[in-house]
This record gives structure tokens, sequence and C-alpha cells, in this order.
């Protein structure tokens, strides 16, 4: 199985936003995005969403108390590209988990107002 999931670009931004149903309907309305992918909270919310624009995809989630950035990226290993960024001073922001929406992924603070999400198609 490839680690990454056909068609998507190896890093994508990652916008955290107070509205995604908004954010996706400004994207398709204006870019002519597509959605791909939207997963919703029990209460309704977005936890995740993701919009193809021509050959890129778009990523968020609503928090309203989110990091400045993030940027999802897909490695081929998670736990040794998440070891190294460990290793390179940077904060644990969530270990990498399978969470069930097909990737394996953990979250890690650069210390300069960016997480990253390191990622990879989960094989299961």
């Amino acid at each position: 199985m490839p680690y990454k999931p056909d068609g998507y670009p190896s890093i994508s931004p990652y916008l955290i936003v107070r509205d995604a149903e908004k954010t996706l309907r400004f994207l398709e309305t204006v870019f002519g995005a597509t959605r791909l992918r939207v997963i919703s909270r029990q209460d309704g919310s977005i936890e995740h969403a993701e919009a193809r624009i021509d050959d890129s995809v778009v990523m968020m989630g609503e928090m309203p108390n989110g990091p400045d950035t993030s940027v999802h990226i897909y490695v081929e290993e998670v736990d040794t590209t998440f070891a190294r960024a460990k290793e390179a001073g940077g904060t644990v922001v969530q270990e990498p988990v399978n969470k069930g929406d097909g990737d394996y992924r953990g979250g890690i603070a650069d210390g300069n107002g960016a997480v990253w999400w390191i990622a990879q198609q989960d094989e299961t």
C-alpha cells in the first residue's frame, strides 16, 4: 500500500478555522474546489475536511484556539520522521496514532508557531 492516498500531494496546507463549512463553500465558489473528505464530530462541527483545487489539496479543521500555522505532510515512515522532529527540538502535540480516518499521524510543533502533522496512509 502506498504511504499517501492516490492523487494527494506530499505536503498540504492545514487551515485551522472557526467555520470549516464556510471555508469549503468559499473554496468551491472561488476556486472550483471539490470536496474530498469531511469528517464531522458528534455535535455536527467539522473535525477534518479536505478539498482539491487543481492538483493540490487543502486540509482544515475547526478549532477556536488553534496554532498559527499547520502543515500536513505525507512521508514513507511516520515514526522515523517523527523521531527526527523530536530530536530537532520539536514539541509533541500528538504522538502518532491511527484515529480511524485512513491515516497514521502525529503532530509536532516546530517552536516557531507551526505544527507539522506527519502522516502516512494506514495499511489497515
